[in-house]
């Protein structure tokens, strides 16, 4: 009863999407998670009515056409469609010397909006994203599976064989490096950074062009849809379509260890005692996690010890779920906002402020006359660790009251306005998701080579493997669905499937 084909250790979205490709090829597997729901920063809570994402509501891939809309093809597996709401704005940018901008769907009025601001830079602007469409579509000609295999990548090859010759020049670049090649205006180089920062918590000189290529282009492709209901009906729809195909999760399931017999992975035990075996263990905790805490110390690999010094922990967040009065939002904001108002604060402690208000697209998850406001900021867990419980809970309301406050320049009214507030901090990150401090992910401890010191899913341990934001291609919803396919497809190769 405790043998399986394949567990999976966490039920965050590459979790999920590796078991749920899986158990539609009709292979045993069993998910355990920690947590009492599936979708770990993609999960939700509900608090007095109103229904929180726990992280970002910016979701890319959830087009309906090409191959880049993973979270789109994860649902198709089992067999299910979910509702989107299409978002004509990705990004409203308030940053420092007055520079205020949209990123449209409408790549065109994207580009006027830029134009606008740095005329001198029109070529080298359009060329640029040019480069980053370039990108993407070589990425959105072919089937995205597992690097790791050998005849998937001669299909491929033989399939399209000037997209892959395309992507293997863009592996080793940065961002900057193309930025530059284009653009002069500091400013513009500035704004390049801050649009990498977005999403991969580092500026262009560390953000790896493939992946700039796909969220660049695919913003505008595919778009920017919120699933209705929230974020967090992604995972429940995919842990429900697990079971349907036969597959299992269960929860309140904390893993300790990851049994490993002569340098084999061959099964785990819970914290209650509990055994379950495998023939294949994938891990969906970050690599910290996964080899500091369930391996011992014998068993980790150099390859291990190796990319713990090319990566490092980015910071967690600081973040603030409220429910506000509608009147706060009466002069009709966009939906995703970044607030900065300082170049030299992008990378500092709570420097960069991030607005998600989903129910600006989808009115459900808040009672009537109110609106949900997710807020978040960049913040180590060494700005919070060792403090006694009442230094900590002062040092959270001093923290949320500045934040609230700077917050007011975009929507006045809003502390007046505030009906709920929860402040969440990296030990809060790190209590229910269960990431070591809390970490959104791992991030370039300097500079490197694109994604060529990325690692794929198969470790240096046998049949162990991982998936998530520790993996190829990286941090962000659609990125970890991407690890999920390749990690599935290895492992379903590698069990004979």
């Amino acid at each position: 009863m405790n043998q399986y084909d394949a567990i999976v250790i966490g039920s965050g979205m590459g979790g999920l999407v590796t078991a749920t490709q899986l158990a539609a090829k009709g292979i045993k597997v069993l998910v355990l998670e920690r947590y009492i729901i599936p979708g770990g920063s993609a999960g939700y809570f509900e608090r007095e009515g109103y229904r929180f994402d726990v992280g970002a509501s910016m979701i890319f891939g959830f087009g309906e056409e090409g191959t880049t809309n993973l979270l789109t093809r994860a649902l198709d597996a089992v067999n299910v469609k979910m509702e989107t709401i299409p978002d004509p704005v990705q990004i409203h940018y308030h940053l420092p010397n007055k520079l205020d901008l949209r990123v449209h769907k409408d790549y065109e009025k994207f580009l006027q909006e830029l134009y606008n601001y740095f005329p001198e830079e029109k070529d080298g602007i359009k060329k640029f994203y040019d480069e980053c469409w370039q990108v993407f579509n070589y990425l959105n000609s072919m089937e995205l599976l597992s690097l790791e295999e050998i005849r998937y990548l001669i299909r491929v090859f033989f399939q399209h064989p000037l997209s892959c010759l395309g992507l293997v020049k863009y592996l080793p670049l940065n961002v900057g490096d193309i930025a530059r090649k284009y653009i002069k205006n500091p400013e513009l180089l500035k704004f390049i950074d801050m649009e990498c920062y977005c999403w991969s918590v580092v500026p262009a000189d560390l953000t790896p062009m493939i992946n700039a290529g796909m969220v660049f282009s695919d913003r505008h492709y595919g778009g920017i849809n919120y699933p209705k209901g929230g974020v967090g009906k992604i995972a429940e729809t995919l842990a429900e379509g697990l079971e349907k195909l036969g597959g299992e999760i269960q929860y309140g399931a904390r893993v300790t260890e990851i049994i490993i017999k002569n340098y084999v992975a061959v099964g785990v035990r819970l914290s209650n005692g509990t055994e379950y075996y495998a023939d294949r263990i994938i891990s969906n905790a970050t690599r910290w996690d996964t080899f500091d805490k369930l391996i011992d110390n014998d068993h980790k690999p150099k390859t291990e010890k190796k990319w713990q010094k090319n990566y490092k922990q980015s910071p967690s967040f600081l973040s603030l779920h409220m429910g506000v009065d509608a009147q706060v939002l009466a002069h009709q904001p966009d939906c995703h906002h970044i607030i900065l108002e300082n170049w030299d604060d992008l990378e500092a402690e709570q420097g960069t402020i991030f607005v998600s208000i989903p129910t600006l697209l989808d009115p459900s998850l808040a009672p009537e006359g109110n609106h949900i406001i997710h807020t978040f900021t960049p913040s180590s867990i060494e700005y919070w660790k060792s403090l006694p419980p009442e230094t900590y809970e002062r040092k959270k309301e001093e923290a949320a009251g500045r934040l609230i406050e700077r917050l007011e320049a975009i929507f006045p009214g809003l502390e007046a306005g505030l009906d709920y507030m929860e402040i969440g901090t990296p030990r809060t990150h790190r209590r229910f998701l269960n990431r070591m401090n809390g970490t959104y992910g791992p991030i370039p401890a300097h500079r490197l080579h694109g994604l060529l010191s990325m690692p794929f899913n198969r470790t240096a341990i046998k049949n162990l493997y991982c998936v998530g934001d520790s993996t190829f291609p990286g941090q962000g919803l659609n990125a970890v669905a991407f690890s999920g396919f390749s990690c599935a497809h290895r492992v379903a190769v590698d069990l004979g499937y």
